[in-house]
């Protein structure tokens, strides 16, 4: 079988997905259980992607059952939102659905003499959407840049190989996210190859609204993430052409198989020489990287990262974790 390996991008690393080494859905057994440490209070606030809003308010959840006493506040406008508030201290926590730009990346060192750190927080898969009774079985990055961008004219149904009649002249309808999305950029450079969106993609105002866009539209398209999948809607599998096609589950986005897989990010301000000092942010990442954070993550409809990316993250923070 022919492999299209993907990549994901960590800081200024191209890292294949493959290298995760981890082909299964299961929580790696190396990361630890956690266990609450004392002297942690305090809030919580995140703004960035809306992507990962679920997983920071369930984060935040199980975070408020080891620290009754903590709160977490999630804001998710997209992950443009997030280096902002972090260069003007509004958030602790910008999760981002795509690695920081270099510009981004800039501004930030200007004011702090560093750059922000990623963590790697879980895997997701971009996934292409079309109404649940559509009768489209697998489709090319290329015929995806055709449907969605500039590069192709607008497209009908018979243009993707549909024949039967109700479905061959109808066109294809297309939903989509805003600019300030971390999903819409990583989209536009990988399933839309670097073209420009048509000026027909309807914006919607986040991931959910996206599927539930799409489940409502019998001869709709739109994109988003594996976590918003719902019973309206049926999911693509993709492939480059020439290559066999394959879903967005675990093991094709472990094994690159799949070509729109990504890591999710939470970018944090940390001093490289200190690392992260203050308690009630070390304890949020550390249960991040156990059993029940990762737990969360499958819970949410995402892969989880194994402990060799649990390791390398903290200890660019400089956390100390028994593994």
């Amino acid at each position: 079988m022919k492999r299209f390996v993907t990549t994901a991008c960590v800081g200024l690393v191209a890292v294949p997905l493959m290298a995760l080494g981890m082909l299964r859905v299961d929580v790696d057994p190396a990361l630890p259980v956690y266990t609450a440490s004392e002297g942690v209070s305090g809030n919580i606030k995140s703004i960035g992607s809306d992507t990962m809003n679920n997983l920071m308010t369930l984060w935040g959840e199980e975070f408020k059952n080891f620290y009754p006493a903590s709160r977490t506040e999630v804001e998710g406008k997209g992950s443009s939102t997030a280096p902002p508030a972090l260069i003007e201290g509004q958030a602790q926590f910008g999760p981002m659905s795509r690695p920081m730009k270099g510009a981004e990346v800039d501004k930030f060192e200007e004011h702090y003499g560093y750059p922000p750190t990623p963590v790697r927080a879980g895997v997701d898969c971009l996934a292409v959407y079309v109404h649940k009774d559509c009768p489209i079985e697998e489709m090319t990055i290329e015929q995806v840049t055709e449907v969605f961008s500039v590069a192709g004219k607008d497209m009908t149904w018979g243009d993707l190989g549909i024949e039967d009649k109700d479905w061959a002249s109808r066109p294809v309808n297309l939903y989509g996210r805003n600019s300030a999305s971390g999903t819409y950029g990583f989209f536009k450079k990988i399933g839309l190859q670097g073209n420009d969106f048509k000026a027909t993609v309807k914006e919607q105002p986040g991931s959910s609204a996206v599927v539930q866009a799409v489940s409502t539209d019998m001869y709709g398209m739109g994109y988003s993430g594996i976590g918003y999948r719902t019973a309206g809607v049926k999911v693509i599998p993709l492939s480059y052409e020439g290559y066999e096609a394959a879903s967005p589950d675990a093991e094709n986005a472990y094994s690159g198989e799949y070509p729109i897989a990504r890591f999710l990010y939470l970018y944090v301000n940390a001093d490289p020489t200190e690392g992260i000092t203050d308690p009630l942010r070390r304890e949020f990442i550390k249960l991040i990287f156990s059993q029940q954070g990762q737990e969360i993550v499958l819970k949410d409809g995402y892969f989880p990262v194994p402990a060799t990316i649990a390791r390398e993250d903290l200890e660019k923070l400089k956390i100390e974790y028994d593994f």
